[in-house]
């Protein structure tokens, strides 16, 4: 087992130092993406990336989102809860619009398509088709999974190559200057080690969405906005978090698993491209609602996952904690309103087999 986790190390590395050497956007991240989905398919290697690894990952990134937090920002968030919903409800409307095409086009079923072109959380759309009656996980899969790709690669190189002129230095807010005049500063690492894993714990126990993530995140946020200065972490530690997020997303695209992935494809990427450039136009429309630079704006809209939106916030210099925020409020919206909706109009597996018994 060792051999094979080595050899994924190798191709993330050798992928992100390529990266690196290109100038592209996230290289660690797509880089070690892109090494390991290219190897794993061209030499049919049975490589292996504990999920160990990822959520270590996924819990440094959890620390940086949380870091950023502050009073001030708090308050901009409350202040910007009707943009939020606006935002939110426009693009998911949007989705579900893509999803029917899809269905139409393809022959799948409109819950199947739905349920894959809805910007959600990939593992949380995963577990809601196991729920909903008429949809095939394996599709789900495969288009959420295309679609997180989607936006990964194309976000970042939007942000870096195409609006690059809008610089975020307003709006940015990567650590908070807080005085740290309330404790020492060797004591404040470890106090916020020992927050991030009871959070870890907690949101473990609560059933909490991507609990690697938000629970570091809202333990660090909660604990910055008393008055904690956070160390600042070390730039390895950033590289290392991109290598093992990426590796883990890289073998998790299995198409050889779906038969007709190579018709579905064109549609699913298709429809995911018009989702992103639908989320920057809503991005547009909230610099010109609120006091937001286009890049936060449109990294907060975008219909990635919150931990690579927030890694490339972190990259570029983006207001971090206005971007975890909307990306928040999406998933919560979802998770809570949409899955509830989406029960009531397809049925639940639960309801479906009750009423054929």
């Amino acid at each position: 087992m060792l051999l094979p986790i080595f050899e994924t190390l190798l191709l993330s590395g050798t992928g992100g130092m390529l990266f690196r050497l290109l100038n592209l956007p996230l290289p660690w991240l797509l880089g070690s993406l892109t090494a390991v989905l290219l190897w794993s398919l061209a030499a049919k290697r049975n490589l292996f990336w504990p999920v160990e690894f990822r959520n270590c990952g996924l819990v440094i990134l959890g620390y940086m989102l949380g870091s950023s937090f502050t009073i001030a920002t708090g308050l901009e968030i409350f202040k910007q809860l009707p943009a939020m919903f606006l935002a939110t409800s426009s693009i998911i409307l949007f989705s579900l619009f893509v999803g029917t095409i899809i269905s139409r086009r393809t022959g799948l079923n409109p819950a199947t398509s739905v349920l894959g072109s809805v910007p959600g959380g990939l593992t949380q759309m995963v577990v809601l088709s196991e729920e909903i009656a008429g949809s095939d996980l394996t599709v789900v899969t495969f288009m959420q999974t295309i679609r997180l790709l989607a936006t990964v690669f194309i976000v970042p190189f939007i942000v870096i190559h195409g609006l690059a002129g809008d610089t975020p230095e307003a709006g940015a807010a990567s650590v908070p200057a807080v005085s740290d005049s309330l404790i020492q500063t060797p004591w404040n690492a470890f106090i916020f080690t020992v927050i991030i894993l009871i959070s870890v714990r907690v949101a473990l126990r609560t059933n909490m969405p991507t609990p690697f993530l938000l629970g570091p995140l809202l333990g660090t946020a909660a604990l910055v906005l008393t008055g904690f200065q956070a160390p600042d972490p070390p730039s390895y530690l950033v590289l290392i978090s991109q290598l093992c997020i990426g590796a883990y997303l890289g073998l998790s695209i299995k198409p050889a698993r779906l038969e007709n992935w190579k018709k579905l494809l064109p549609y699913t990427l298709g429809g995911s491209i018009a989702v992103v450039f639908f989320s920057l136009g809503a991005g547009y429309l909230l610099t010109r609602l609120h006091s937001l630079n286009l890049i936060t704006a449109f990294l907060g809209t975008s219909p990635g996952g919150m931990g690579e939106m927030g890694l490339t916030a972190v990259m570029v210099g983006a207001d971090v904690s206005l971007v975890a925020a909307y990306q928040l409020f999406r998933l919560s919206f979802i998770l809570f309103i949409m899955t509830y909706l989406l029960k009531r109009h397809f049925g639940s597996v639960q309801t479906r087999k009750k009423s054929t018994t």
